[in-house]
């Protein structure tokens, strides 16, 4: 790449100086204003995918992927699986990614809010203002929304229990209501809220288990307060066990209880053929040592991480022992967890204490498969969540609005603050944000009412998804935001009755932690497009990067220089 002198590009200096090469033959670079505007419109095409997913009426979107078919209106999902390589509009990806980490809702929002954002900030940028301008007032609107939503929020941390679970489930249902099983929300809400409610204090996500069943009604699903898992690949033998127990005992190991010569490539001489039946017997004399160890425990369920071979099935059906092999990783830590047995590497030191116990065990039918279920738990800090229903699709998609409930459950309890949902606190701040924008001199005035009037996408997306008349409804919550007063602080979009009305009374609820997280990630997002000048593109990594997702770059990726 070629690059003129001082004075090369200007003609002040009247002779031409000699060109500098500065980086490698071919590369691309788009610079300036243009390289701005085209930057956002990539980051705009972007959220235009999302965007109708918004909302308890919100479209689903269809992902042929890998010759696997993904149905979602999930933001974070739908982010994920678009494979953008333009490197602007990645930043959507990044936030959409952090929101479901951070708070596990709020994806389509975050998406739709940094948009907004850079869409109004757009006029600015072409009009000559400064980007460094714009991201000061944006990061002082954002300190300010952020300020407010900590003032206004409302605790609910002293609730008896009862109150508590109560509150919970309507901030579950509120995230249920956007979610392809929005009319099973009065099912699902209160086995979430179960579910969080019965873990540990560090309300670890992986103490809930969450189990895919085809067959059956979405109202087939149920919650187990203990473990269940898939019966595992199973040897001659297992019929013949016991499917039942009352409080038995729980072996957990990770040892191999198979028959089978040494893994190591040893190399035996012998000259006498007897000694080769001592080598045969030494390796009976092995398994079964093994095996006698872990009956004298008295134990009554063995799991293993490795597999347990025919004749240790066998060996354990004579004694009324159930046994199963190759147990996932995860389902062996929640039955440690919830039983209180410690996962053995060895069988020279199954002492008392690392044996765990539970009021029943039972392998039942759930549909076309088997489930070994553990019940009763002295320990019961795990649940398992069963899933039915028809579609594969249908059931991945109610998996994925069940993680998000749980999400938005656990916050609601770490953080014990809400806020109400449907729009409504987005057009307080976006009054709260005029009003003191009004008071500020100079260019802030301006582009900080723009950040309150980007805001307002919230309540409009709801109300255009829903088929309503987005500009009548907007009128209308402005009308009540403005006049009502404290009365009127709370009033959001009536999706089911096409107006407006009160999200607190209606029960319209979400933590605060999902606002604050949103329109946090929004605006630096927001900011960080916003402070890019120059794309440099080498040209073998946009040879490697040129995929099926190539064609979402910009409109005007290769801008003209500013």
């Amino acid at each position: 790449m070629m690059m003129g002198g001082p004075g090369g590009a200007g003609g002040g200096a009247g002779m031409m100086q000699p060109s500098i090469i500065l980086l490698k033959e071919g590369t691309d670079t788009s610079q300036g204003v243009a390289q701005l505007i085209s930057n956002m419109n990539a980051c705009a095409a972007v959220a235009d995918i999302v965007r109708s997913t918004l909302g308890p009426r919100g479209m689903d979107k269809l992902i042929h992927k890998d010759n696997k078919v993904i149905i979602s209106n999930d933001g974070a999902t739908i982010m994920k699986n678009l494979e953008i390589v333009h490197p602007a509009a990645l930043t959507l990806v990044d936030i959409a990614r952090s929101q479901d980490s951070e708070a596990g809702d709020g994806t389509t929002s975050v998406v739709v809010l940094a948009n907004e954002f850079m869409k109004e900030a757009k006029p600015f940028v072409e009009e000559g203002v400064h980007p460094q301008v714009i991201i000061k007032s944006y990061r002082q609107a954002s300190r300010l929304a952020i300020e407010k939503l900590k003032e206004w929020a409302i605790d609910i941390s002293g609730k008896n229990q009862a109150e508590k679970r109560e509150l919970l489930i309507r901030c579950a249902a509120t995230t249920l209501n956007s979610k392809l099983i929005s009319h099973q929300k009065e099912f699902f809400a209160p086995i979430i809220v179960d579910a969080v409610l019965s873990l540990d204090e560090d309300l670890s996500l992986d103490m809930i288990g969450v189990k895919k069943v085809p067959g059956g009604t979405l109202e087939d699903s149920m919650l187990i307060k203990g473990v269940a898992f898939k019966k595992t690949f199973a040897y001659a033998g297992f019929e013949q066990q016991p499917k039942k127990f009352t409080d038995p005992k729980i072996c957990l190991l990770n040892v191999e209880l198979e028959l089978k010569s040494e893994k190591e490539n040893a190399e035996i001489r012998m000259d006498d053929p007897s000694q080769y039946q001592s080598i045969v017997d030494a390796e009976w004399s092995i398994i079964y040592e093994k095996l006698d160890k872990i009956t004298a425990t008295g134990a009554k369920v063995v799991l293993s991480r490795l597999a347990i071979g025919d004749l240790a099935t066998q060996y354990f059906a004579d004694r009324g022992i159930f046994c199963a092999g190759r147990v996932a990783d995860d389902d062996m830590r929640r039955v440690a967890k919830a039983c209180g047995a410690a996962v053995q590497t060895s069988i020279h030191n199954l002492t008392p204490d690392v044996v765990g116990s539970c009021k029943s065990f039972e392998e039942k039918a759930v549909g076309d498969e088997r489930f070994n279920i553990f019940e009763g738990c002295p320990q019961n800090k795990t649940t398992t969540i069963l899933l039915r229903g028809g579609a594969e699709q249908f059931i991945a998609e109610t998996e994925r609005s069940i993680h998000d409930a749980v999400m938005i459950v656990r916050r609601a309890l770490k953080t014990a603050k809400i806020v109400p949902g449907g729009g409504a606190i987005e057009m307080e701040l976006s009054k709260y944000l005029r009003q003191h924008a009004r008071q500020i001199y100079g260019k802030s005035q301006l582009i900080i009412n723009s950040f309150a009037k980007a805001l307002e996408i919230v309540p409009r997306q709801l109300s255009d998804n829903a088929g309503f008349d987005s500009t009548d409804i907007l009128n209308r919550l402005r009308q009540k935001h403005a006049t009502g007063g404290e009365a009127g602080r709370w009033f959001g979009v009536d999706i089911d009755n096409e107006g407006v009305c009160d999200c607190y009374e209606s029960f319209v609820w979400e933590p605060l932690i999902v606002k604050l997280s949103a329109i946090g990630a929004a605006c630096e997002a927001a900011c960080l497009v916003l402070s890019v000048d120059e794309t440099i593109t080498n040209p073998q990594s946009e040879q490697q990067g040129g995929g099926p997702g190539g064609q979402m770059r910009g409109p005007n990726a290769r801008g003209g220089r500013g």
